[in-house]
């Protein structure tokens, strides 16, 4: 059953130091959230950057898509222990936000916020890198509804549920604040390769 709805692939030795513990290879994109799929509407739609920083941001969907952007391969990893390799993305780097919004210097934590009240937290060496990014694009498309439509977070070093879907803002903290999942009993850090799913 989970090779026809993952595509699975195990034991694959050329891959296998891409692939954390306890993980297996999809060729596919899972589609795995809490609640529904939200309607946004784009013409309403805006992005904060809100919290410790010195110059708090608000962008429209305009704005957004004039900033400037880049294109991401990467590798990315799900809780639920589906791996998938060379996801392309396109987008913001976050680092661009990080610059514009004057991230103060006793920032420790970022806390994400999706649509329908969703967060997820990050510390902030985690997010501040050239990895991360705020796509809107997967595959050459736009992302579909299912996908995060709009934009959604990509935190490759993380497993997939930290890099919200459907994000709406960032909160810069001086202090850690949990997370969605994470008050639910997922780890507060999400690395895959330390096998960090839930805590203990």
């Amino acid at each position: 059953m989970f090779e026809r709805l993952f595509g699975e692939r195990r034991g694959d030795p050329a891959m296998t130091d891409r692939v954390p513990p306890g993980q297996y290879l999809t060729e596919k994109l899972p589609v795995l959230h809490y609640g529904s799929v939200p309607s946004v509407d784009i013409a309403t739609w805006d992005f904060r950057v809100f919290g410790e920083v010195d110059h708090p941001l608000a962008f429209s969907w305009a704005d957004f898509q004039d900033l400037p952007r880049t294109a991401l391969t990467t590798d990315i990893h799900c809780v639920t222990r589906w791996t998938k390799l060379d996801t392309h993305w396109e987008g913001v780097p976050i680092r661009v936000v990080l610059e514009l919004a004057g991230v103060r210097s006793h920032v420790t934590n970022v806390l994400g916020h999706a649509e329908q009240g969703y967060t997820a937290n990050l510390p902030l060496e985690v997010l501040d890198d050239d990895d991360v990014l705020l796509a809107d694009t997967y595959e050459g498309a736009p992302l579909a509804p299912e996908h995060g439509y709009p934009l959604r977070l990509i935190v490759p070093k993380r497993y997939f549920w930290k890099g919200p879907k459907w994000i709406r803002g960032l909160e810069f903290l001086s202090h850690d604040k949990m997370g969605f999942w994470e008050r639910y009993g997922y780890h507060n850090e999400g690395d895959p390769w330390r096998e960090e799913r839930f805590a203990e």
